[in-house]
């Protein structure tokens, strides 16, 4: 009898629990790994070997690679699964799990360098024709000169943004001609201590748009699709609070044809597993910022919308297989809305981790609860926030709208605060309601 795989999930809460649910629907088995803070994980529970790794602390545990590599090693792994955040992104950590012999669940160290720093990933996505903003060809020079002249040729307003930036770190708008060089030193010094590198690039500021996505995945037989888009901009301060599939108001043809060329993209850069491919969207025209080279916090939404498990294929795909389905195959029915809770003031947004006293998830028809909490669980405060993901499905938007409203109500978590307030006043805003959402909407005050 063959020895079934073995899967190391190197992540914690609620995207271990849901790796867990797909590898046991493929007969693979699981290796849970926790720091000293996450011992009662749900997660655990499934697991067919659980090892801790190190303290509380991220750096001392989830984020020390040689103490994932040493668990995977002494119980045996074939894979790696690196969830979202963490390591995930990490190339170096990718060709150290390649080097030990086991398959890394993401695609290749060499894509993921390429595709996380932005100024490569812009240049390889004009010349695979996706579209971009117009700005700064590569980085921007060490001479305040140059930089100044390179940024009157762009126009104000300007965005300038770190080269391996993320979550609104290394980023300044610069509204006029006189700010530019106080702007760029500032974003340069921010990048510097959070990324060990102060390369930036500028582009064109837009002022009021929203955020599209198109998901995608890729396998090792040169076969890749676009399983849908989604609506992921309703933001505070850079990090998505609630996401839809489809976007409403965009022609579908428009969509279709984005879809198309990051599918041709994804070929072009010999891109494997799932990604997603972020965009600006204003005035009828696409931008693209930046591919995120991992799984989405938001895939729910487009799984309800697209009937396919994305984890279980991007697990496939990682182990050789062809992908099940074609892009004449899939077929994206009706609405999806996704809330992510966050353990948070709701009107602050100050983490608020404690016990919880109370809970008592949504249910029903079209109503799925990601989550790894239970009654009398603590929510630690050494990590992020994210305590569940409710997400509901409807056959239009105004269903989907309505059907999460009452599953925001009728969800009780109880000893700690809560975002479900701020979800409710915002689908409730009528900048929702008509689908007029920007980035900027949430931080504005238009949505409370």
């Amino acid at each position: 009898m063959t020895k079934p795989l073995r899967v190391l999930i190197a992540n914690r809460g609620e995207i271990a629990l849901r790796i867990v649910r797909a590898c046991r629907l493929m007969g693979l088995e699981t290796i849970g790994v926790y720091s000293e803070a996450d011992a009662d994980l749900a997660h655990l529970n499934y697991v067919d070997t659980k090892l801790c790794i190190g303290p509380a602390s991220a750096a001392q545990s989830y984020l020390k690679q040689e103490r994932i590599l040493n668990a995977a090693k002494l119980c045996q792994a074939d894979m790696v699964h690196p969830g979202y955040g963490f390591l995930s992104e990490n190339p170096d950590f990718a060709e150290a799990v390649e080097r030990a012999g086991l398959v890394f669940i993401g695609p290749s160290a060499h894509v993921m360098r390429l595709m996380g720093d932005k100024i490569s990933a812009k240049q390889e996505m004009i010349a695979a024709g996706v579209p971009c903003l117009p700005g700064s060809d590569g980085a921007l020079p060490d001479s305040p000169e140059e930089t100044q002249r390179i940024c009157d040729a762009i126009g104000y307003p300007l965005i300038v943004k770190a080269s391996a930036g993320g979550g609104g770190r290394g980023m300044r708008v610069v509204e006029t001609a006189a700010d530019v060089i106080g702007s760029v030193a500032n974003a340069q010094q921010e990048s510097l201590i959070a990324f060990g590198k102060k390369d930036l690039y500028a582009e064109r500021f837009l002022k009021s748009p929203r955020h599209i996505e198109i998901q995608v995945i890729a396998d090792q037989h040169g076969n890749a699709v676009w399983l849908g888009a989604r609506d992921c901009s309703v933001q505070r301060r850079h990090q998505k609070l609630i996401e839809e599939a489809p976007p409403s108001g965009i022609p579908a043809q428009d969509i279709a044809e984005l879809g198309a060329k990051c599918v041709q993209a994804c070929k072009k850069i010999g891109y494997i597993g799932v990604g997603t491919f972020e965009f600006l969207y204003e005035d009828g025209l696409f931008c693209f910022i930046e591919m995120n080279t991992r799984l989405q916090v938001e895939h729910p939404v487009t799984e309800m919308t697209s009937g396919i498990d994305i984890v279980r294929e991007q697990i496939a795909v990682s182990l050789g297989r062809p992908l099940s389905f074609t892009q004449e195959d899939i077929n994206c029915a009706g609405h999806s809305i996704e809330c992510r809770i966050n353990a948070e003031d709701p009107d602050t947004f100050m983490p608020n981790p404690g016990k919880i006293t109370q809970w008592w998830p949504a249910g029903g028809p079209g109503v799925r609860m990601d989550s790894h909490i239970y009654e009398s669980y603590v929510v630690p405060p050494h990590y992020d926030s994210l305590i569940a993901k409710l997400i509901v499905h409807g056959c239009t938007r105004e269903d989907a709208i309505e059907r999460m409203l009452a599953a925001l109500d009728e969800t009780r978590i109880g000893g700690i605060c809560t975002t479900i307030p701020l979800q409710k006043r915002v689908l409730q805003a009528e900048a929702f309601l008509s689908g007029s959402v920007t980035v900027h909407s949430l931080d504005k005050g238009l949505l409370k």
